[in-house]
């Protein structure tokens, strides 16, 4: 799970990159571009993974779900405002940035809108509030697995649920939100479905007294029926099972999330032989500071619209770019880690920088 979630660090600077740098043109008409564009459909691949570990971490109390839960909301904020509202103080934001979204008025009141933006963080400190009852009071692994098939099951009944109340319309956009682009690309429902199959796996892995051969086998079979079950439905009956990456059916969270589990079945059986190596080591420092890393990448690639332009580039340039945003992202994580070493200096105990970032 380090791995994978290790892998996913660096494969979010690779996606983000491009997207926010590459042109449509080279997006969609290269083959290098296309390739990148469809490892951006992997996020169930971290949500799983989230899932997994959420359920076999030291830390089960409902309250440390609770204020990660809150902690992570903050953090997904705070990282919109870096992204979005330091670029207009400071002048470097690029004006056609914000076209795409056919918006009008004071650009400033433009961009704060996208401090509300519903990103990945948003997505996983709104389900933890909901997921640390379910580890709590749920105690069948099947059970939970039930629950989150269940809300698969009804993502596409509620999507677009809305009470028009200021502050409580925002909640139900965080947790049924259809419109794309929008105020929120994650909506919990279906996405937390992803979180919920992960616990499933979690809690098999603690029922065979942490096995991790047979769960992995487990999940290859697991995939294998998830994608027997979904693509007929995603192929014949996409427009309601599939409908759209981000606002997926239950037929499209079945489909997806058994590649998944095939997928993490297949990188169990490349690296369960391999050697601890320098490799290993960075995924694995990766996936410890998953959280930092991945606002740092956000903000330093957001920044880089008023340098670069916005989708603007041809591939080649873009190539350079994401070997330039990988180095910059490990370097301020490097600064980063140096700051908290000197602060450990006064901490009981040494903590992660994700920790620290959160608290």
């Amino acid at each position: 799970m380090d791995l994978i979630k290790g892998m996913s660090v660096i494969g979010m600077v690779i996606i983000h990159t491009l997207l926010i740098f590459a042109s449509i043109k080279s997006q969609s008409e290269t083959v290098i571009g296309s390739f990148i564009v469809f490892l951006g459909r992997g996020t169930s691949i971290f949500l799983i993974c989230m899932g997994v570990t959420f359920m076999t971490s030291s830390h089960q109390s409902l309250k440390s779900a609770l204020k990660r839960g809150g902690l992570l909301l903050i953090a997904g904020f705070f990282m919109n405002f870096m992204k979005f509202i330091i670029p207009v103080i400071f002048g470097f934001a690029p004006d056609h940035f914000i076209q795409k979204y056919g918006w009008h008025g004071p650009i400033e009141q433009q961009y704060m809108y996208l401090v509300l933006l519903g990103d990945i963080l948003q997505l996983a400190g709104m389900s933890l509030l909901f997921v640390g009852f379910i580890r709590k009071y749920v105690k069948n692994k099947y059970g939970i697995l039930a629950i989150g098939l269940l809300i698969a099951l009804v993502s596409r009944e509620v999507s677009g649920f809305n009470i028009d109340y200021p502050v409580i319309n925002y909640i139900s956009d965080l947790l049924f939100s259809n419109d794309f682009p929008a105020s929120v690309y994650f909506p919990v429902f279906p996405w937390m479905s992803f979180i919920i199959i992960g616990m499933f796996f979690g809690k098999w892995y603690l029922d065979l007294n942490y096995n991790r051969k047979q769960l992995f086998k487990n999940m290859l079979y697991m995939g294998l029926l998830f994608v027997a079950i979904g693509a007929p439905l995603v192929f014949l009956y996409g427009a309601y099972n599939y409908n759209a990456f981000y606002h997926m059916g239950p037929g499209g969270v079945i489909y997806f999330a058994g590649w998944t589990l095939i997928f993490l079945w297949a990188v169990f059986r490349i690296t369960a032989n391999v050697k601890e190596n320098k490799l290993i080591r960075t995924l694995k420092y990766c996936s410890k500071n998953l959280t930092s890393m991945y606002m740092i990448q956000w903000i330093l690639i957001s920044w880089g619209r008023g340098i670069f332009g916005y989708r603007q580039n041809g591939i080649g340039f873009v190539l350079l770019l994401i070997l330039f945003y990988i180095v910059l992202t490990f370097l301020v994580q490097f600064l980063l880690d140096i700051l908290m070493k000197k602060r450990s200096l006064i901490l009981p105990q040494q903590i992660s920088t994700d920790e620290i970032v959160l608290k």
